[in-house]
C-alpha cells in the first residue's frame, strides 16, 4: 500500500490551495480514506474523510464549510479543498486509509498559510 500526498506550499491567508493524493497497491474503491494533519508541536489530527460506498464524509469542526474532500476510484486518488484557508492551518497534511487491520500513511505534504 502506497499513499503519496502533493499539492503543499505557502499560501496566504483567506487563499484557496487543493491537495491530491494518489494511492497505489490496494483496492481503494472499498476502503475509507482520509486526510489528517500535524502542526508544529501538536498532536497530529483527523481533518476529514470520505467512505467508499456512498461517498459521504466527516470533517473536523475547524474545517467545515471551508474544506472539501472527494475522491476519483477509477484514476485511485482523493484529494482535498482547502478554501479561506486560515494561518491555524498550517501543517504537514498526510493521507491515511485503514487497510486489513493497519494504518497507512502517505510521505506529508506542507502546508504554509502566512502572509
Amino acid at each position: 500500500v502506497q499513499l503519496q500526498a502533493f499539492g503543499g506550499r505557502l499560501v496566504q491567508p483567506g487563499r484557496f490551495l487543493r491537495l491530491s493524493c494518489a494511492a497505489s497497491g490496494f483496492a481503494m474503491d472499498y476502503y475509507r480514506i482520509g486526510w489528517f494533519r500535524q502542526a508544529p508541536g501538536k498532536d497530529r489530527e483527523g481533518v476529514s474523510c470520505i467512505n467508499s460506498l456512498d461517498g459521504s464524509a466527516d470533517y473536523a469542526d475547524s474545517v467545515k464549510g471551508r474544506f472539501t474532500i472527494s475522491r476519483d476510484n477509477a484514476w485511485r486518488t482523493m484529494s482535498l479543498q482547502m478554501n479561506n484557508l486560515e494561518p491555524e492551518d498550517t501543517a504537514v497534511y498526510y493521507c491515511n486509509t485503514f487497510y486489513r487491520g493497519r494504518n497507512y500513511w502517505g510521505q506529508g505534504t506542507q502546508v504554509t498559510v502566512s502572509s
